[in-house]
């Protein structure tokens, strides 16, 4: 049975606007913290001067103050915020002249009037300069029509990579294997389509539109297109190779999260999930794909040889065939080159949106 009840250290200082209360207990239960009346009234369970009990008090303030305190609790200590109802400086926090024995100054957040007067001043010639700060920023005309835009292509590009996903996936669950050697002739089209879109996305890095690398988005896109229209589009004995089904599901699962997030983004929102999917699913997915379009080239390389597509032959005094296969050899090495710049970006996206953050005790 839990014994009286006893009254804790508590040491408050004061601003213009606000009243500082610092409780000194540790590792507090239930706390109860209620303003009626202007009178606060305290209640909880916690280790103080007298070991592990329950702690309680009340303060009658000097003026009136607002009936909704805010309390943080740690570990050592619970800290209660007030609010004065008029911003002026209090000369007690009680009511009653005589000060309570329980109650002291903290003199690690003390200040006098004038002390507390120059604070305010600070701050509020901060906020002047912050004001005036903003001022100077021109206000972009565009900036809703580019918001619209960019929402727009993000949410085209979703709906046609969602398509594709769910396309190929329907099909998978029908035809089973028999759905990997006609992926390219169902799902070519509105792979065009997105990927031939998607160059939008280096223009608008180009431009400033968004805060993306350069780099990245050219590698990305460029090496997609390279796979697409030159490897597949030109020779139709790839376009029945089961290899596609993989490069193209690949594809489309990183863009499911990808487009989703970056729209979101543009209206201010975002939604945890999605942000732990969009920053995480590529980290098997990146090197599957990378994968993939690497048995892709590897597989074209003999049906380039043997039909000498794209070949080019100069003409005297040189008299040199360039292989497009030998080009292909070299674009292999620039794959994984690009693999790892993208991966390297999108590891540091990563501990930026993900990484650990401090702990803030409750």
């Amino acid at each position: 049975m839990a014994g009286p009840s006893l009254r804790p250290h508590v040491h408050w200082a004061q601003r213009h606007r606000e009243l500082f209360l610092r409780v000194d207990l540790s590792d507090v239960r239930n706390p109860d913290i209620t303003i009626t009346d202007n009178v606060l009234h305290f209640r909880a369970q916690g280790h103080g001067a007298k070991g592990d009990n329950i702690y309680e008090f009340e303060i009658e303030f000097l003026e009136p103050v607002e009936p909704k305190p805010v309390c943080r609790v740690t570990q050592r200590q619970l800290n209660i915020t007030v609010q004065k109802k008029e911003s002026n400086w209090w000369e007690r926090l009680t009511k009653q002249e005589k000060r309570p024995l329980f109650l002291a100054p903290d003199f690690d957040r003390w200040l006098d009037e004038s002390d507390a007067e120059m604070e305010l001043k600070e701050k509020e010639e901060e906020k002047i300069n912050k004001m005036k700060i903003e001022s100077r920023i021109p206000k972009d005309p565009f900036k809703h029509l580019k918001k619209g835009y960019l929402i727009m292509y993000n949410l085209v590009q979703f709906l046609g990579f969602s398509w594709i996903f769910v396309n190929m996936t329907v099909r998978l669950f029908i035809l089973g294997k028999d759905s990997f050697y006609d992926t390219f002739h169902t799902i070519s089209d509105m792979m065009y389509f997105c990927q031939t879109l998607a160059l939008m996305e280096i223009m608008n890095s180009l431009i400033g539109l968004v805060r993306s690398p350069l780099i990245p988005a050219v590698v990305q896109v460029f090496g997609r297109n390279f796979v697409l229209f030159v490897i597949l589009g030109s020779l139709e004995e790839m376009q029945s190779k089961p290899v596609v089904f993989f490069i193209f599901y690949f594809w489309s699962i990183i863009e499911l999260f990808r487009y989703p997030y970056y729209m979101l983004s543009c209206i201010g929102i975002e939604w945890k999930p999605l942000t732990w999917l969009r920053y995480t699913v590529w980290i098997p997915l990146y090197p599957l794909g990378g994968l993939a379009e690497a048995v892709c080239i590897v597989q074209s390389i003999p049906i380039f040889s043997e039909t000498g597509k794209f070949s080019l032959g100069l003409p005297n005094p040189l008299n040199v065939t360039i292989q497009f296969p030998f080009v292909l050899q070299i674009y292999l090495i620039v794959l994984f080159l690009g693999i790892f710049v993208n991966f390297r970006h999108l590891y540091k996206q990563r501990k930026q949106h993900l990484g650990p953050k401090k702990r803030k005790m409750k």
